[in-house]
């Protein structure tokens, strides 16, 4: 039997052999996959639909038992919140490229980031998203499809909560169980605490604050809630929030009273961790507070969160019990600052294999 040598060589540098006949066969690639939260497809009924039914049929998301869960899911969420959360989504959409910010943001992000590792040959850069297209496990397949043996997935959520990180993974590891060959695989795990973030998040309010004519009093670090039960499970969200804080608290040289942590997004009937931001932004105003800076410490692009809920609805609120000053710092995004933590996190990640 003839022999052949593969088109390309695998990592370790050997070459290897195939017969006379034998497909092409990429190898000797290491993938690098960014994944965000998701987005719907368009604002209209029907594509808000499809991705909250995704979105709200996690396990991960909604624990509560299917029995009970799926009635109300099925009998009255999905047949009135599409239209709420499509006019929602209309207000920040990205017309240009009829998409999400959130969309245009991952995709640039990955672009930056492929840029940035053009050195590495080995190195291929893709994104997808947990809910919605591209889909974690279509990605996935494209990278092995391009020679990809090895791949750092990484979720892209600076505190690790069940309800994110870990169902991310999940799905990229339900893709792995229908694959016959399998690459090695590394997740990047949270960076809440690391060095290069906290300086990051320290630059981009430093930066926006030098743009407004006005100093807040008091400054909310807002992050997603989740509710208090899985924080009593054990989920470690909670204390990864408030340590991002103090880690920035400390970077700023602020106190307590100027720089506050805050939680957003509730849903349901639950309790969820506290204080709400829109009732503390509120409070504030109410107290006589006059200027007011969020933050999103916990979103790495702008998204729905943080462009409608954030920088419209808590402004409305904070205005309307008598505030005067607000602005909504943005996510670090595709920025310089938020790319350098990005490309640090990963090269680490990458060591030994590019």
């Amino acid at each position: 039997m003839t022999l052949k040598t593969m088109p390309e060589t695998g990592t370790a540098g050997s070459a290897a052999l195939l017969p006379e006949g034998h497909p092409p066969v990429r190898i000797g690639k290491v993938g690098v996959l960014l994944v965000n939260l998701g987005t719907p497809d368009g604002t209209s009924y029907w594509p808000m639909r499809r991705y909250l039914r995704e979105f709200l049929s996690d396990r991960r998301v909604i624990e509560w038992p299917r029995a009970i869960w799926y009635p109300i899911l099925h009998g009255i969420v999905l047949n009135t919140r599409p239209k709420k959360s499509g006019a929602a989504y209309d207000a920040i959409w990205n017309r240009e490229r009829d998409e999400s910010p959130l969309r245009t943001f991952t995709r640039s992000q990955a672009e930056k980031l492929g840029a940035a590792l053009e050195g590495l040959d080995n190195v291929i850069v893709d994104w997808a998203m947990r809910y919605g297209t591209p889909s974690i496990e279509k990605v996935t397949k494209s990278l092995m499809e391009r020679g990809c043996e090895r791949i750092v997935m990484f979720p892209l959520y600076p505190q690790y909560s069940a309800t994110t990180t870990a169902t991310v993974n999940d799905k990229f590891f339900e893709a792995l169980m229908k694959m016959r060959f399998q690459p090695a695989i590394r997740t990047v795990p949270p960076y809440h605490d690391e060095p290069a973030y906290i300086e990051a998040l320290a630059r981009s309010i430093e930066q926006h604050l030098a743009t407004v004519d006005f100093e807040p009093e008091v400054v909310i670090a807002s992050y997603h809630g989740i509710p208090q039960s899985y924080f009593r499970r054990g989920d470690p969200y909670h204390c990864h929030c408030q340590k991002t804080t103090r880690l920035l608290r400390e970077r700023l040289g602020w106190d307590e009273e100027k720089l506050i942590t805050c939680f957003q997004s509730r849903f349901g009937p639950e309790e969820w961790l506290q204080p709400y931001t829109d009732k503390t932004v509120e409070k504030l105003a109410r107290e006589g507070v006059k200027s007011v800076a969020v933050l999103n410490p916990g979103f790495v692009s702008d998204c729905l969160e943080t462009l409608e809920e954030i920088a419209g609805e808590a402004g409305e609120i904070f205005h309307h019990a008598g505030g005067e000053n607000f602005t909504h710092i943005p996510c670090l995004n595709d920025s310089a600052e938020g790319m350098a933590v990005i490309e640090a996190l990963i090269r680490r990640e990458l060591a030994g294999w590019a």
